[in-house]
């Protein structure tokens, strides 16, 4: 399926998931009972400090947006809509997810791993915690969870430092040279602020020229809380 599937039928909410931080629900389109979806609307969203009010949802589009122009494919599909309580984000729900194993999957060296970290430098991912990571029935690794990215000061917390300080291969760069050449303001604009859309293309160029993962940061907490 891809992305506009989410936009048809009505949201019908069966359900919340109660350790999110922020209105996070969960239920089915009207039109199809069995796509399953989870729906986070503005109204639910609680303020940080730091972060904009009301703009998280967009952030959680832009994120998915971002993952498929640039062949990331991490991102389950996402869209913003209507729903019972407002609009706010809609994203295809991923059922049997998480086995009982996913620190250790999210301990490893696997490639999607790799690319969900680049993925992470690139939007500036506050929050890449283990229970972020979607493990599919296929082998293959999604990330859901990116309402707090994009910000324009330098926040990457995440528990994917395995391949701290190894260097790029040439498809990574390769990426980094896609996001700089790009219009990034014509595809973002209505989802973040232009200074954020302009740190996306600062961030790639920082990493182009210092083509390595970058090393935990020692003057903040490098792992977000809980890690889980």
């Amino acid at each position: 399926m891809n992305a506009m599937d989410l936009m048809e039928g009505e949201v019908v909410v069966t359900g919340r998931l109660v350790d999110a931080s922020n209105a996070t629900l969960y239920g089915y389109l009207k039109n199809n009972k069995d796509l399953k979806v989870i729906y986070k609307p503005i109204a639910g969203e609680r303020p940080l400090w730091d972060f904009t009010s009301g703009n998280l949802a967009s952030r959680e589009v832009a994120a998915h947006k971002f993952s498929e122009i640039f062949d990331f494919n991490l991102v389950p599909p996402t869209v913003m809509r209507d729903g019972p309580y407002g609009k706010g984000m809609v994203q295809l729900w991923r059922s049997n997810s998480q086995p009982s194993n996913l620190i250790e999957i999210g301990q490893s060296d696997h490639p999607d791993l790799r690319k969900i970290t680049m993925f992470d430098c690139l939007i500036n991912n506050a929050d890449r915690k283990y229970g972020h990571l979607l493990i599919l029935d296929d082998g293959r690794i999604q990330g859901c969870d990116h309402g707090v990215c994009f910000h324009i000061e330098d926040k990457l917390r995440s528990v994917l430092w395995q391949f701290a300080g190894e260097s790029f291969t040439e498809s990574e760069m390769e990426i980094l040279r896609r996001v700089i050449s790009h219009d990034l303001k014509d595809d973002f604009q209505s989802l973040l602020q232009d200074d954020e859309i302009n740190a996306i293309r600062e961030r790639a160029i920082r990493l182009l020229n210092e083509p390595f993962f970058p090393l935990p940061a020692t003057d903040r907490p490098s792992i977000p809380w809980p890690p889980v």
